[in-house]
């Protein structure tokens, strides 16, 4: 097989010199193509943009972020969070992904969709690890997506933050012509300059605190936090470096995004403690599947067996076993009743041995009768005899029941 730096040498490039020298560089280290592609990672099935590296799927986010693809979100280089849905769906659903980063670089975007798609993060958090990656730029909206990951690590020059929500308003006035005003959330003056106070675009004002509110308790729900802590974590709007923004709880750690991908390409790594239910019947496992629990995080409890109560039971049957054997007793027939007990035979079974035993000595039912009542037996009439052998148990057993 060819080496990947023979494949890249021998193909004329459009390239600028850096990046040909970057791509050369890559191609020469890593000898063949095949580990070319496992470095570079390779292209995971029915995704739109996502790559899979040693078990770990790679999403990008990055350039504006807006609802719909179109051609405009293609041309301008911008991520649609409809596709990043079916991208991040793709990835939770592929067995071969064992863990997912986000790879942010990306000022923010539209507003509609994000609380969508972050839930959608947080929620799928349960399912397989799930972190963050900003290297550039982490701000407002793809912060809040960024911040529904298990955790964000980000990179020394990472800009993170702008926590707020802003509007442009174009106004067209006859004699004043076109005014564009800006008007952001109450929380983030820092957004972006403070262009007018009066008060009619306050009113648009109300609107975006409204949205905003929705944008801090997102959150501080996804950083555990207090929501009252959260625009001053941001810098009321503002961005915070690396460092920084570690500091002021916005992200977890500093690293790379080589780094984070060797981490959860690790075994280890890929061992996640999911929350597990515990059911004990079977009302309470279609109690948990009807609320819509995983499967894959029920435990069926063993049932818990009384140990002390069975004993009891136990040996209170046993005693009343051998006691019922004794009662059926009678003079010449001790070996029976001895095997009887040490067999573990019923009472009705010994009852049948016994009267067995009887009819081959050639004691009658009416001698068995009477010794079990105490009365003198009687010589037993024809029908008598004809119905000895359907009586012979209940007979022994009544008279044993007597004594």
């Amino acid at each position: 097989m060819p080496r990947a730096f023979d494949l890249a040498a021998s193909r004329p490039w459009l390239m600028l010199p850096d990046a040909l020298a970057t791509l050369m560089s890559i191609a020469d280290r890593q000898g063949d193509p095949a580990a070319l592609e496992a470095h570079l990672g390779r292209p995971l099935d029915n995704a739109r943009s996502v790559t899979l590296r040693d078990g770990v799927a790679v999403i990008p986010i990055t350039g504006p972020i807006m609802r719909y693809a179109n051609v405009f979100t293609r041309i301008s280089g911008a991520t649609s969070t409809q596709e990043l849905a079916t991208d991040l769906q793709a990835a939770l659903d592929n067995p071969q992904v064992r863990a997912i980063v986000l790879n942010v670089d990306s000022p923010g975007g539209e507003a509609t969709g994000i609380n969508e798609l972050s839930d959608m993060i947080y929620a799928a958090r349960s399912q397989k690890p799930i972190k963050a990656y900003g290297g550039g730029t982490v701000a407002s909206a793809a912060y809040w997506l960024a911040s529904a990951a298990d955790e964000l690590v980000i990179d020394d020059t990472a800009l993170v933050g702008s926590i707020g929500v802003v509007t442009e308003v174009l106004v067209r006035d006859a004699r004043e012509g076109e005014q564009r005003y800006t008007i952001t959330s109450s929380n983030a003056p820092n957004k972006r300059p403070d262009l007018t106070t009066e008060a009619g675009r306050a009113v648009i004002g109300k609107t975006i605190d409204a949205l905003s509110d929705v944008f801090v308790a997102k959150v501080a729900r996804n950083l555990a936090v207090d929501p009252q802590d959260v625009p001053a974590q941001g810098d009321h709007g503002g961005l915070r470096v690396g460092a920084a923004a570690v500091e002021a709880g916005l992200a977890h750690r500093l690293g790379s995004l080589e780094t984070l991908i060797a981490e959860l390409a690790k075994p280890a790594a890929t061992m996640r403690k999911l929350s597990m239910t515990t059911v004990s019947t079977t009302a309470e496992l279609q109690a948990a599947l009807a609320a819509g629990t995983d499967p894959q995080t029920i435990h069926i409890a063993a049932p818990t067996i009384d140990t002390d109560s069975l004993k009891a039971e136990a040996i209170s049957v046993e005693r009343e076993r051998i006691k019922g054997i004794h009662a059926l007793a009678a003079k010449g027939f001790e070996s029976e009743i001895a095997a009887a007990i040490d067999n573990g035979n019923s009472i009705e079974a010994t009852a049948l041995t016994l009267f067995k035993a009887a009819q081959d000595r050639g004691i009658s039912l009416a001698g068995i009768k009477a010794d079990a009542t105490g009365t003198n037996p009687a010589t037993p009439s024809h029908d008598e005899q004809a119905a000895e052998h359907q009586q012979a148990v209940s007979a022994i057993v009544a008279g044993a029941r007597r004594r």
